[in-house]
């Protein structure tokens, strides 16, 4: 099963995947897709507020943000990973459950990046938004870092992130029965 949507001008077919025995959400992934990532930051970039620094979490959100500091001519965006890395230092970190993940993650975000956070305006991009778990991480990581966040951006929004105010995305992504009909 697959579902057919265009999203920055662009047609792809989204294999629909098992989440629950309820639940099937669409599989979107930008990676190994050049075309769609360049398209997305650039319609995104059209919409971003004033901002300093870009802040993804890892994976899935690295193309995204890349493309769009790329696009805008920064010099540097900022990555929260999923494990630390020898290299972090000062480390800051917080938990996450998204619905792509079976079981509690934690954030990290390196000390010198949190430096150079503090006092400065964060956007936060990410591929898709669902719960907003993974959103809620970043913000936290930049609260605690004493950024402050200009803006929240994705390139979709499924289920209830549809209905957010405060997150600026292209394309709406249903939910999905088992059978690959769309839950209202």
């Amino acid at each position: 099963m697959y579902y057919h949507m265009t999203v920055a001008g662009l047609e792809r077919d989204l294999p629909i995947c098992k989440v629950t025995d309820s639940l099937y959400i669409a599989g979107f992934v930008i990676f190994g897709d050049p075309e769609l990532t360049v398209a997305c930051a650039q319609e995104l970039l059209k919409q971003a507020p004033e901002y300093d620094y870009i802040l993804t979490a890892e994976a899935k959100g690295i193309p995204l943000a890349h493309e769009m500091a790329r696009q805008a001519g920064d010099a540097k965006y900022i990555l929260a990973r999923k494990a630390p890395k020898l290299y972090m230092r000062d480390l800051f970190e917080v938990s996450v459950r998204s619905i792509t993940t079976a079981k509690e993650q934690h954030l990290y975000l390196d000390g010198n990046d949190a430096a150079l956070m503090k006092g400065k305006r964060i956007l936060i991009v990410d591929d898709v938004i669902s719960t907003g778990e993974s959103l809620s991480a970043l913000e936290a990581l930049v609260e605690k870092a004493g950024g402050e966040i200009c803006g929240r951006m994705a390139i979709l929004a499924e289920g209830d992130a549809q209905d957010r105010e405060d997150l600026v995305y292209l394309e709406k992504l249903p939910l999905f029965h088992p059978d690959g009909t769309i839950m209202a």
